[in-house]
C-alpha cells in the first residue's frame, strides 16, 4: 500500500467519524484534495484512488501541470473520462491573471472583489464557458487573510451585480479560519460563514448558495460539525509539503 493510499483511507475514516458525530451523512461533505506544490504525477496517483476534486493556489504553478493532466480532464479515451477530475483555484487571484485562470481552471473559489468577478466574467465569455465561482469571505482579523468583509459596501455591490454576470455561476462561500486559536474561535468563524450564507440566501435569492467551503487538515472535523459542504485537505492527504519556490 502506498503512503498516499494509506493517508487517503485514514482521512476517509476521519471524515466519516466527523460526519457521524455531526449527525450528517458522509455524502453531504465533498473532499477537495489540495495539491499545491505537488507534481502532476501525484495528482494522477490521487485520481487513480478515486479523488476527483483538486485545489491549486497559483495560476502559474498549475499552468505547468495542466498539459500533463489533460487526459484526466478531457472526454477523450482516458479511463477517467467517464468522471474527469476538476481543478479549482483556491488561492488569492489578482485581477490581471483572471483571463489565464478562467482558461486553466474549472472554477475559481476565491472571488473577493467586484473587479475580479467582472474580469472573470469577461474572460469566460471569450472562452464560451460559464465559470463556477465561490465568494471568499474574510472572517479572521489576520491581515494576511484574503477575502471580502461581509459587512462592506464592496460585498453588497458584488452580490447585487453577480446575477447579471451571465458567464459566472456563483454557488456559495469559502473562508479560511484563523491559525493557532482555540477551537471555539475556529468554530465561531465557520458558524459565521454559515450564518452569512443563510442571511444572503434570503437577501439575494437569484444566487445559488449550496457550497460552504471551509475546514482544512487541522480543523475539518469542526467545520463539518458547523455545516461545511466542502473541506480542503492537503497535508493530511499528501503529507508535509515543500515550500513553493516557483513563479506566483
Amino acid at each position: 500500500m502506498t503512503a498516499l493510499k494509506e493517508n487517503f483511507e485514514r482521512l476517509e475514516e476521519a471524515i466519516e467519524n466527523a460526519c457521524r458525530a455531526a449527525g450528517r451523512p458522509r455524502a453531504e461533505v465533498e473532499l477537495m484534495a489540495v495539491s499545491k506544490t505537488y507534481p502532476a504525477a501525484t495528482i494522477a496517483e490521487a485520481a487513480a484512488l478515486g479523488l476527483r476534486l483538486f485545489g491549486e493556489n497559483r495560476v502559474q504553478e498549475f499552468a505547468g501541470k495542466a498539459t500533463e493532466l489533460e487526459g484526466l480532464r478531457s472526454d477523450g479515451s482516458n479511463a477517467a473520462a467517464d468522471e474527469p477530475i476538476r481543478v479549482h483555484l483556491i488561492g488569492h487571484l489578482q485581477s490581471n491573471k483572471a483571463a489565464r485562470a478562467a482558461e486553466l481552471f474549472d472554477a475559481v473559489d476565491a472571488v473577493d472583489s467586484l473587479r475580479l468577478a467582472e474580469r472573470l466574467n469577461e474572460a469566460a465569455a471569450k472562452l464560451g464557458k460559464r465559470l463556477q465561482i465561490l465568494i471568499e469571505v474574510k472572517l479572521s482579523p489576520e491581515e494576511t487573510k484574503a477575502g471580502l468583509d461581509p459587512e462592506s459596501a464592496e460585498a453588497a455591490q458584488l452580490l447585487e451585480r453577480l446575477p447579471s454576470l451571465a458567464h459566472l455561476h456563483p454557488h456559495g462561500l469559502m473562508t479560511i479560519a484563523p491559525w493557532g486559536v482555540p477551537e471555539e474561535e475556529t468554530r465561531a468563524c465557520f458558524r459565521a460563514l454559515r450564518e452569512w450564507r443563510d442571511r444572503w440566501a434570503v437577501s439575494y435569492p437569484k444566487l445559488a448558495w449550496d457550497v460552504l467551503s471551509m475546514g482544512m487538515s487541522g480543523d475539518f472535523a469542526a467545520a463539518i460539525q458547523e455545516g461545511a459542504t466542502r473541506i480542503r485537505v492537503g497535508t493530511a492527504l499528501f503529507g508535509k509539503r515543500q515550500p513553493y519556490t516557483g513563479p506566483a
